[in-house]
């Protein structure tokens, strides 16, 4: 099966997770300070792969004393990094046919961004996109924003709103786009097979959580989630005997202690290998300051 193959080439399966800490943070971390991209602007351009983005952020309310968290806000440096490495059709989960266009993706903790979202849904068959509710709607202007923007120009540089109808058909493009923002607390709200939105997809092939482990206090309800989202394969009468789902967690390495602690519960439910470095872009490799790791349930 895909999935045989392609945990063979990532290589020894984790075992200790204190050692895996170790081996961590003795790299040559560089300062990322908190690991912003910008904590002041409003409004970042960012390029990833061959597409440009104009993505809102709101430095108003990471500064806020909003309850359960604002770390969403704003936009975190692993996460363009990411959205580069995994949307790439040369990355090793679209080679080993653990992503392709039938795919349903389900990312936790997406923030306000949606920058990964919109990188990798035009190659797969669904994305769902989940946060609390306080990103929902900077989220939504994010979408609209750049599937226009995607959709309303050509390669030569002829910009289609100028026709009519090619303006239409843009239009058209961005509300039935497959990107979509579900809210999703961790610790409030049940997973459930609604979250795909469909009759026929009951269950996602992979699921993605960007920079979401740096308080402790969120380590079991996030590995909980995980769980729940992969068990959902076991529901889908439409997966039988297809490969179990797959967990992407990718994270700037900030607390040895913090990270120790993540990876000792998760470990628990989870097989779990670290992404070597000659599958992943500049940016995410060794001394990088950030690590993916990839886990299948037990």
């Amino acid at each position: 099966m895909p999935l045989d193959t392609f945990l063979s080439i990532l290589g020894a399966e984790i075992e200790d997770a204190e050692e895996e800490s170790f081996l961590l943070f003795s790299q040559s971390i560089p300062s990322q300070d908190l690991g912003f991209v910008n904590s002041k602007a409003t409004s970042l351009e960012l390029t990833i792969g061959d597409r440009d983005l104009v993505i809102q952020q709101s430095p108003t309310i990471l500064s806020s004393n909003r309850g359960g968290g604002t770390t969403g806000a704003v936009v975190w440096k692993i996460t363009p990094l990411l959205a580069s490495w995994i949307s790439s059709p040369a990355n090793i989960l679209f080679q080993q046919q653990i992503l392709n266009k039938e795919s349903a993706i389900l990312e936790l903790g997406c923030g306000m961004s949606a920058i990964i979202g919109l990188a990798l849904g035009p190659r797969v068959a669904s994305y769902v996109l989940t946060d609390q509710q306080y990103v929902a709607k900077l989220i939504s202007q994010n979408l609209e924003a750049n599937r226009l923007s995607t959709t309303s120009s050509d390669k030569s540089g002829n910009n289609h709103t100028k026709n009519k109808k090619a303006s239409s058909s843009a239009k058209k493009t961005a509300q039935t786009s497959n990107v979509v923002f579900r809210p999703l607390d961790w610790e409030t709200d049940e997973v459930t097979a609604s979250l795909t939105g469909s009759e026929h997809q009951r269950s996602f092939e992979v699921i993605l959580a960007c920079d979401c482990i740096y308080n402790d206090a969120l380590i079991k309800p996030l590995v909980q989630t995980c769980i729940d989202a992969c068990k959902l394969r076991d529901l889908d009468t439409s997966k039988v005997g297809t490969n179990l789902t797959v967990v992407v967690v990718a994270q700037q390495l900030r607390s040895d202690e913090v990270f120790e602690s993540w990876l000792r519960e998760f470990m628990q439910a989870f097989r779990v290998w670290r992404m070597p470095d000659e599958k992943l872009i500049e940016g995410l490799k060794t001394d990088s300051g950030f690590g993916i790791h990839i886990g299948v349930l037990r």
